[in-house]
Protein backbone atom coordinates (compact mmCIF):
# COMPACT_ATOMS: atom_id res chain seq x y z
CA UNK A 1 0.00 0.00 0.00
CA UNK A 2 0.64 3.54 -0.50
CA UNK A 3 1.75 5.99 2.40
CA UNK A 4 -1.01 8.21 2.81
CA UNK A 5 0.18 12.04 2.63
CA UNK A 6 0.40 13.96 5.42
CA UNK A 7 -2.43 16.87 5.46
CA UNK A 8 -1.21 20.17 4.09
CA UNK A 9 0.14 23.08 6.66
CA UNK A 10 -2.44 25.86 6.60
CA UNK A 11 -1.14 29.30 6.38
CA UNK A 12 -3.29 32.27 7.17
CA UNK A 13 -2.03 35.43 5.64
CA UNK A 14 -3.53 38.26 6.46
CA UNK A 15 -3.79 41.62 4.36
CA UNK A 16 -4.21 45.19 5.12
CA UNK A 17 -3.21 48.54 3.45
CA UNK A 18 -1.50 51.72 4.24
CA UNK A 19 -4.78 53.73 4.74
CA UNK A 20 -5.81 51.43 7.77
CA UNK A 21 -2.93 52.38 9.79
CA UNK A 22 -4.44 55.51 11.23
CA UNK A 23 -2.51 57.51 14.24
CA UNK A 24 -4.82 55.94 17.12
CA UNK A 25 -3.63 52.52 16.55
CA UNK A 26 -0.78 54.06 18.40
CA UNK A 27 -1.85 53.44 21.44
CA UNK A 28 -1.57 49.53 20.55
CA UNK A 29 1.95 49.39 20.46
CA UNK A 30 4.50 48.61 23.46
CA UNK A 31 7.72 51.16 24.38
CA UNK A 32 10.26 49.84 22.45
CA UNK A 33 7.70 50.21 19.28
CA UNK A 34 6.78 53.55 20.09
CA UNK A 35 9.97 54.75 19.96
CA UNK A 36 11.04 52.80 16.82
CA UNK A 37 7.53 54.45 15.80
CA UNK A 38 8.74 57.93 17.15
CA UNK A 39 12.61 57.72 15.69
CA UNK A 40 11.22 56.80 12.31
CA UNK A 41 11.61 60.21 9.96
CA UNK A 42 9.76 58.96 6.64
CA UNK A 43 6.34 59.44 7.24
CA UNK A 44 5.91 56.45 5.05
CA UNK A 45 7.67 54.09 6.86
CA UNK A 46 6.43 55.52 10.10
CA UNK A 47 3.18 54.21 8.95
CA UNK A 48 4.24 50.54 7.11
CA UNK A 49 5.51 50.04 10.75
CA UNK A 50 1.97 51.14 12.32
CA UNK A 51 0.31 49.36 10.11
CA UNK A 52 2.81 45.70 10.22
CA UNK A 53 2.60 45.93 14.42
CA UNK A 54 -1.09 46.83 14.42
CA UNK A 55 -2.21 43.76 11.85
CA UNK A 56 -0.11 41.27 14.06
CA UNK A 57 -1.28 42.64 17.43
CA UNK A 58 -5.05 42.05 16.33
CA UNK A 59 -4.76 38.83 14.31
CA UNK A 60 -1.92 37.35 17.36
CA UNK A 61 -4.34 38.92 19.82
CA UNK A 62 -7.28 36.82 18.24
CA UNK A 63 -5.48 33.79 18.17
CA UNK A 64 -4.51 34.10 21.88
CA UNK A 65 -7.57 34.99 23.13
CA UNK A 66 -5.56 38.49 24.36
CA UNK A 67 -5.79 41.75 24.15
CA UNK A 68 -3.89 42.85 20.70
CA UNK A 69 -1.80 45.25 23.11
CA UNK A 70 -0.91 42.83 25.42
CA UNK A 71 0.16 40.54 22.94
CA UNK A 72 4.07 39.63 23.29
CA UNK A 73 6.41 40.66 20.56
CA UNK A 74 10.13 40.48 21.05
CA UNK A 75 12.27 41.91 18.44
CA UNK A 76 16.18 40.98 19.18
CA UNK A 77 18.43 41.39 16.27
CA UNK A 78 20.78 38.22 16.15
CA UNK A 79 24.03 40.25 15.45
CA UNK A 80 23.85 42.68 17.95
CA UNK A 81 20.97 41.66 20.31
CA UNK A 82 19.22 45.08 19.69
CA UNK A 83 15.34 45.62 19.64
CA UNK A 84 15.21 44.92 16.10
CA UNK A 85 15.82 41.63 15.17
CA UNK A 86 12.98 39.84 13.42
CA UNK A 87 9.89 39.77 15.57
CA UNK A 88 8.72 36.65 17.26
CA UNK A 89 6.17 35.73 20.19
CA UNK A 90 7.39 35.84 23.48
CA UNK A 91 5.82 32.55 25.31
CA UNK A 92 6.98 30.36 27.11
CA UNK A 93 7.92 26.80 25.85
CA UNK A 94 5.18 25.01 28.02
CA UNK A 95 2.25 27.53 26.46
CA UNK A 96 0.22 26.26 23.83
CA UNK A 97 0.85 29.29 21.83
CA UNK A 98 4.51 28.34 21.45
CA UNK A 99 4.10 26.59 18.47
CA UNK A 100 2.93 29.66 16.62
CA UNK A 101 4.88 31.53 13.84
CA UNK A 102 4.30 34.41 11.94
CA UNK A 103 6.06 36.89 8.96
CA UNK A 104 5.56 40.60 8.45
CA UNK A 105 6.37 41.84 5.56
CA UNK A 106 5.09 45.36 3.24
CA UNK A 107 5.93 46.87 0.06
CA UNK A 108 4.08 50.05 -1.23
CA UNK A 109 0.50 50.12 0.44
CA UNK A 110 0.20 46.64 1.13
CA UNK A 111 1.09 45.23 4.81
CA UNK A 112 0.70 41.39 4.92
CA UNK A 113 1.14 38.61 8.24
CA UNK A 114 1.87 34.91 7.62
CA UNK A 115 0.75 32.80 10.84
CA UNK A 116 0.98 29.39 10.71
CA UNK A 117 2.02 26.70 13.44
CA UNK A 118 4.78 23.78 14.04
CA UNK A 119 7.36 25.20 11.32
CA UNK A 120 8.86 28.67 10.84
CA UNK A 121 7.24 30.63 8.06
CA UNK A 122 8.63 33.48 5.75
CA UNK A 123 6.21 35.99 4.21
CA UNK A 124 7.26 38.62 1.01
CA UNK A 125 5.40 40.97 -1.35
CA UNK A 126 6.30 43.27 -3.73
CA UNK A 127 5.15 46.27 -5.10
CA UNK A 128 5.53 46.31 -9.06
CA UNK A 129 5.25 49.95 -9.20
CA UNK A 130 8.12 51.41 -10.68
CA UNK A 131 10.53 48.70 -10.55
CA UNK A 132 13.60 49.45 -12.99
CA UNK A 133 13.87 45.43 -13.81
CA UNK A 134 16.98 45.89 -16.01
CA UNK A 135 18.90 47.68 -13.48
CA UNK A 136 17.85 45.23 -9.57
CA UNK A 137 17.68 41.86 -11.88
CA UNK A 138 21.39 41.62 -12.05
CA UNK A 139 21.15 41.97 -8.36
CA UNK A 140 19.03 39.55 -7.52
CA UNK A 141 18.85 36.82 -10.02
CA UNK A 142 21.61 34.07 -10.48
CA UNK A 143 22.81 33.89 -13.92
CA UNK A 144 20.54 30.83 -15.07
CA UNK A 145 17.71 32.99 -13.99
CA UNK A 146 18.82 35.86 -15.47
CA UNK A 147 19.22 34.10 -18.97
CA UNK A 148 15.76 32.64 -18.54
CA UNK A 149 14.75 36.30 -17.53
CA UNK A 150 15.89 37.73 -20.32
CA UNK A 151 14.59 34.89 -23.12
CA UNK A 152 11.48 36.09 -22.34
CA UNK A 153 9.15 39.06 -24.13
CA UNK A 154 10.41 42.22 -22.73
CA UNK A 155 6.33 42.46 -21.36
CA UNK A 156 6.24 39.35 -19.23
CA UNK A 157 9.92 40.07 -17.71
CA UNK A 158 8.39 42.73 -14.90
CA UNK A 159 6.01 39.55 -13.33
CA UNK A 160 7.94 36.96 -13.59
CA UNK A 161 10.91 39.12 -11.96
CA UNK A 162 8.69 39.98 -8.94
CA UNK A 163 7.82 36.32 -8.81
CA UNK A 164 11.70 35.56 -8.49
CA UNK A 165 11.80 38.05 -6.12
CA UNK A 166 9.03 37.29 -3.85
CA UNK A 167 9.99 33.35 -3.89
CA UNK A 168 13.72 34.15 -2.41
CA UNK A 169 12.59 36.41 0.56
CA UNK A 170 10.21 34.41 1.45
CA UNK A 171 12.92 30.98 1.83
CA UNK A 172 15.46 33.40 3.86
CA UNK A 173 13.13 35.09 5.52
CA UNK A 174 11.51 31.79 6.76
CA UNK A 175 14.95 29.98 7.53
CA UNK A 176 15.93 33.02 9.33
CA UNK A 177 18.94 34.52 7.47
CA UNK A 178 17.30 37.70 6.04
CA UNK A 179 18.95 39.42 3.59
CA UNK A 180 22.83 38.52 5.39
CA UNK A 181 22.49 35.74 2.37
CA UNK A 182 22.85 37.09 -1.38
CA UNK A 183 20.02 36.48 -3.11
CA UNK A 184 21.89 35.52 -6.16
CA UNK A 185 23.59 33.01 -4.67
CA UNK A 186 19.57 31.17 -4.13
CA UNK A 187 18.13 29.46 -7.42
CA UNK A 188 14.52 29.02 -7.40
CA UNK A 189 12.22 27.83 -10.25
CA UNK A 190 11.73 29.58 -13.05
CA UNK A 191 8.09 31.47 -12.52
CA UNK A 192 5.63 29.34 -14.70
CA UNK A 193 6.60 26.46 -12.81
CA UNK A 194 5.70 25.28 -9.00
CA UNK A 195 7.94 27.17 -6.63
CA UNK A 196 11.29 25.57 -5.52
CA UNK A 197 14.19 26.09 -4.61
CA UNK A 198 17.20 24.44 -7.13
CA UNK A 199 20.09 25.25 -5.22
CA UNK A 200 20.90 27.33 -2.10
CA UNK A 201 24.23 30.00 -1.66
CA UNK A 202 27.29 28.77 -1.23
CA UNK A 203 27.91 30.78 2.30
CA UNK A 204 25.48 28.99 3.69
CA UNK A 205 26.59 26.10 6.06
CA UNK A 206 23.52 23.67 5.61
CA UNK A 207 20.90 23.03 3.66
CA UNK A 208 16.85 23.09 4.26
CA UNK A 209 14.16 21.42 4.21
CA UNK A 210 11.89 24.61 2.53
CA UNK A 211 7.77 23.76 0.66
CA UNK A 212 6.40 27.26 -0.92
CA UNK A 213 3.10 28.80 -2.12
CA UNK A 214 2.61 31.70 -4.96
CA UNK A 215 -0.59 34.20 -4.47
CA UNK A 216 -1.10 38.05 -5.41
CA UNK A 217 -2.70 40.74 -3.41
CA UNK A 218 -3.53 42.53 -6.55
CA UNK A 219 -2.31 42.85 -10.16
CA UNK A 220 0.23 44.83 -8.89
CA UNK A 221 1.64 43.14 -5.64
CA UNK A 222 2.58 39.35 -5.91
CA UNK A 223 3.30 37.45 -2.66
CA UNK A 224 5.04 34.17 -1.85
CA UNK A 225 4.85 32.16 1.44
CA UNK A 226 7.98 30.05 2.40
CA UNK A 227 7.56 27.45 5.68
CA UNK A 228 10.44 25.17 6.77
CA UNK A 229 10.08 21.29 6.39
CA UNK A 230 8.60 18.78 4.04
CA UNK A 231 4.85 19.45 4.59
CA UNK A 232 2.85 21.14 1.60
CA UNK A 233 1.63 24.28 1.76
CA UNK A 234 -2.16 25.83 2.11
CA UNK A 235 -2.81 29.54 2.39
CA UNK A 236 -5.70 31.24 3.74
CA UNK A 237 -6.53 34.63 2.29
CA UNK A 238 -8.05 37.11 5.30
CA UNK A 239 -8.15 41.10 5.12
CA UNK A 240 -7.29 42.71 8.24
CA UNK A 241 -8.91 46.65 7.20
CA UNK A 242 -12.17 45.43 9.41
CA UNK A 243 -10.71 44.29 12.62
CA UNK A 244 -8.07 47.41 12.37
CA UNK A 245 -11.08 49.55 12.12
CA UNK A 246 -12.82 47.84 14.55
CA UNK A 247 -10.38 48.06 17.58
CA UNK A 248 -10.79 50.98 19.75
Amino acid sequence: MTAALPPPRPVQVWWARLADARPDLVGLLDPVERGRYEATADPGNRRRFLAGCAVSRVVLGELLEMRPEDVPLRRVCARCGGPHGKVTLGVPAASVHADVRFSVSHSGDVIGLAVTRGADVGLDVEDGGGTDVEKVAPRVLADAELAALRARPADERPAAFLRYWTRKESVLKAIGVGLRVPLRGLQVSDPELPPAVLSWPEEMDSRHEVRMADTVVDTTHPASVSVTGTTRVTLERHDTSAMLQAWK
